[in-house]
Order: C-alpha cells, then structure tokens, then sequence
C-alpha cells in the first residue's frame, strides 16, 4: 500500500487521482478547503470499499498558516509518503491578497507548493520510489516572472497572475534538486493541457460560458486525463526533474527553466516565508 498527498485533491483531476489510488489499495490524504466536497469525496471512497484509506484534510493553503498546519498533520497521518501531487489552483480575475500580504494566485499555486514540497521531503525520502508530481503548465501558454512585482500590485490580471504562476513551478522544479542535492526523489512537471473540470467556474460569465464550451470540444474528461499522470507517479523517470506536456517529455532548455532564474526564486521565495 502506497501513500498519497494530494492538494486540490476533492474536486477534478486531483479527486479523479485519488479514487483511482484508492480502487487499487493505496492510502490517500486529499487536501482542499471546502468541508462540502470534502466530505462528498469521502462519501464516495467508503462507496468503494475505502474509506478506512482515505482521509480528508481541509486547509487553506494560500496561507503560511494553512501551510505549516498541513504539514503537521500529514506528519501525524503517514511517517512515508510515496507520492505528493499538486492539483491545487483557483482562477481569480480580480487581484485578492492574503493575511499574509502575498497575491491569491502565487500563494495558492506557488508559494503552497514551495512549502509542502520541501517540508514533505523527509517523509518522501522513506519510500521506495518517491515522486512529487506539480500538475502545472510546462510548454503551454506564455509568461514570466514579473521580478520587481512578483504580486502584481501593478497590472493585475487573473490570466497574468496564472501565467506568473506557472512559470515560477516550472523553475521550483529546477531549483530542486540544487536544494536537496543527493535526493532520489524525482520531481515531474506536468501540463495536462485542456481537461474539463471547474477552474472556469470563478470567470465572468461571458467568459466561463465560452471556456467551458471551449473545453467541452476540444478538453478531455478526467477520466482519459489521469492515465499519464499515474504512470509517472508508479514509474518516474530516472533523472531528478522531468517537464511533460501530456505524454510528450520536454527539454529543459528553454528559458523557462533557467537553472540561475530557479536559484534566484528559490532564494527570494526562502525569504518570503522566513518573513
């Protein structure tokens, strides 16, 4: 029996994930913030005969708070964790700041995935083949690291800020293995590309409509999106860093995975959260 972490593990990819380890006889701590699907999620693992391996641990990850507080109650649940995922990510179109003073989107999709990846790496070193799979966008569309502004208190828009987002995990991949140097975990950047779920639910109206028609033709269900994934996560690949777009592994040699860019955010992210 293998051990899961999954954020953003009750709705969408990181809920289909999690049915899909528990039909097989893993163990899986789903963590995501509403109570409500929390509790659905754990109406449908005892559904299947697996409610006595599942656990629900809701948090708000975009604090520090909900951060270190996860990390301390997976420390009580599981002394291995076989597999971390990230699937936790929301649309905002209108800039939100945190009790933290840190921007939704980077604290939610980013800065979470900082502090779980690098608190969890004890807990990941006991197993036989440890993976912390971030569900991200490697080689999808544009963006960058708005250095001097990495909030957007300047031009905030919620397509920016998820761009920012994902260009910042692509180098929290890189940066890595810099950080653990003689780890056997492996990191796995993924892009699923189009798959339909509820991300689109914050958007304007006008614009939910037409993404989530957009996604009904040319998106996958979730069902046809986790198979890659899951491969990955049994059978990762043998170098410390690895980016996929769906079942495509691209090269890390682009500028957005800069291995002094991924130094230089890793340095300024470890002050954000010592602040």
């Amino acid at each position: 029996m293998r051990t899961y972490v999954i954020t953003g593990g009750t709705d969408g990819m990181g809920k289909g994930l999690g049915l899909h380890f528990l039909r097989r006889g893993d163990q899986v701590i789903a963590v995501a913030s509403s109570a409500k699907k929390g509790g659905a999620f754990l109406q449908e693992a005892a559904a299947i005969g697996a409610g006595e391996r599942a656990v629900f641990l809701r948090a708000d990850l975009s604090t520090l708070t909900g951060m270190r507080a996860t990390l301390a109650r997976v420390a009580d649940l599981a002394d291995t964790v076989d597999g971390l995922v990230f699937g936790a990510q929301r649309f905002r179109p209108r800039r939100e700041v945190t009790e933290d003073g840190i921007e939704f989107t980077f604290a939610l999709h980013y800065l979470s995935r900082f502090v779980l990846g690098h608190g969890l790496v004890d807990a990941l070193a006991r197993a036989d083949t440890p993976v912390i799979m971030n569900i991200c966008g490697p080689g999808g569309f544009p963006g960058r690291l708005h250095w001097d502004d990495l909030t957007l208190r300047e031009g905030y828009t919620g397509t920016r800020a998820a761009m920012q987002a994902s260009r910042a995990n692509d180098l929290l991949g890189v940066a890595f293995p810099h950080r653990h140097p003689n780890t056997r975990i492996r990191y796995v950047l993924y892009n699923p590309m189009m798959v339909r779920t509820a991300m689109a639910d914050p958007l304007p109206a006008p614009h939910r409509i037409l993404t989530k028609a957009a996604g009904f033709v040319f998106g996958r269900s979730v069902a046809r999106a986790i198979p890659p994934i899951v491969q990955l996560l049994d059978e990762p690949p043998g170098d410390p860093v690895t980016a996929f777009r769906r079942r495509t592994r691209l090269p890390l040699t682009s500028k957005d995975f800069d291995p002094d860019n991924a130094i230089r955010l890793d340095t300024l992210t470890a002050e954000l959260v010592q602040r």
